[in-house]
């Protein structure tokens, strides 16, 4: 068995990890690190867990040595990866990481895991970069058109309050977004520089927050050079994805209920502007706690590791938060 070391995994991510790696067919889990719950049962705060022995504890930098691991997922705030990275770096450099966080997303010496765009450079690694939510959808929606853009794409996103994690704010604060739709960071959005930087060309990114839990819609704008209808699009995009059993192409416009709680992507919904017929607008949507984080995390881990990229997924896993 591959052995692993999860380390906070009190999120909204971590609790959707957990259960994937403990049914896993291939992963243990041998620990799991949070500073506010030591000595408690996982199982007491992370549904799924049933039947595990596992309790929190408080891994430090300088104690994740010890734990021998072949693997250790970072479920942790952006900036507070590099203590473990470099204990890691020390101690134990071949334990592969799969940092969560924004941290490593912009660094060469990191695999970028987005297994249907750099699935290739994720087998074998042992530093890898999980992809952000809003950047996975904006990059699959764009990917099989790279070739044919003009000008600057523009994404108009919409996330359930989850992205914004547990911290109280404005973003995930229930009288603030009852009835309302709150726009927040439009320009130079963390997710817009991830996004431009891996497909190699701007992007503009307009993200917004509602009052569902889960999920995130994203519709793009983009303009090609090359007139295509609608049908050249749906057949382009599901003969890009035709090898990807995660990603979901559809003629019709898919809407965020439909992946919630599922490890899909789904894309759709193409459009072609009759007066100028370059210009088209495309929808995707996923689950921004598993798609767009825990699915790829073990879905890179499994790569890592030499597994199918699929191993441990049940495409109709999947729960209704």
């Amino acid at each position: 068995m591959i052995s692993i070391v999860v380390i906070g995994a009190r999120g909204y991510t971590g609790a959707e990890l957990l259960p994937l790696l403990y049914r896993h067919p291939e992963f243990k889990v041998l620990a799991v690190g949070s500073g506010s719950a030591v000595g408690q049962p996982v199982s007491a705060h992370v549904s799924g867990m049933e039947g595990s022995e596992l309790v929190f504890s408080d891994i430090r930098p300088g104690s994740l040595g010890n734990y021998g691991s072949d693997a250790c997922v970072l479920a942790l705030p952006n900036g507070k990866a590099a203590g473990f990275v470099n204990a890691l770096d020390d101690r134990k450099p071949d334990t592969v990481v799969v940092d969560l966080s924004a941290d490593h997303r912009f660094d060469p010496g990191w695999a970028y895991g987005q297994p249907e765009r750099f699935g290739g450079e994720v087998i074998g690694a042992t530093r890898i970069a999980n992809p952000g939510c809003y950047a996975t959808a904006a990059q699959l929606a764009l990917a099989p058109l790279l070739d044919l853009l003009v000008g600057t794409p523009a994404a108009f996103g919409v996330s359930g309050y989850s992205g914004a994690g547990k911290t109280p704010s404005r973003k995930n604060e229930a009288e603030v977004l009852k009835d309302n739709l709150l726009p927040y960071s439009l320009v130079d959005h963390l997710h817009e520089r991830e996004v431009s930087h891996h497909i190699g060309r701007e992007i503009r990114l307009l993200p917004h927050v509602a009052s569902f839990f889960r999920g995130i819609s994203l519709t793009v704008a983009a303009e090609v050079r090359q007139v295509l209808t609608e049908t050249e699009l749906l057949t382009t995009f599901r003969e890009f994805y035709s090898a990807f059993p995660l990603v979901e192409v559809r003629a019709a416009v898919p809407e965020v209920k439909q992946v919630r709680g599922s490890h899909r992507v789904v894309l759709g919904g193409f459009s072609v502007s009759e007066k100028n017929p370059g210009q088209i607008s495309i929808v995707a949507v996923l689950d921004n706690l598993l798609k767009g984080a825990a699915t790829q995390a073990v879905q890179n881990l499994n790569l890592a590791f030499g597994l199918d990229a699929m191993t441990g997924l049940d495409i109709r896993y999947g729960r209704k938060a």
